[in-house]
């Protein structure tokens, strides 16, 4: 598996994942894309939601936790 976190859009996850959402189990194959901006009808997966809102890491970055 393979996880990379694209700029000002989702993460992604090659070779597919197993994923907890809400008290659910969600199986997928392939590449997985994962809503970062939340805004995405399909959470927890990107819908490309990010582009019209014009999510931009730059002004919105990961930061750890304290």
């Amino acid at each position: 598996m393979n996880i990379k976190i694209s700029e000002s859009g989702p993460i992604l996850i090659s070779d597919g994942c197993v994923i907890d959402y809400q008290g659910r189990t969600i199986e997928k194959e392939g590449m997985v894309a994962l809503c970062r901006c939340g805004h995405s009808s399909n959470k927890p997966f990107c819908d490309g939601m990010h582009r019209k809102i014009g999510f931009d890491t730059k002004e919105n970055p990961i930061k750890p936790e304290d």
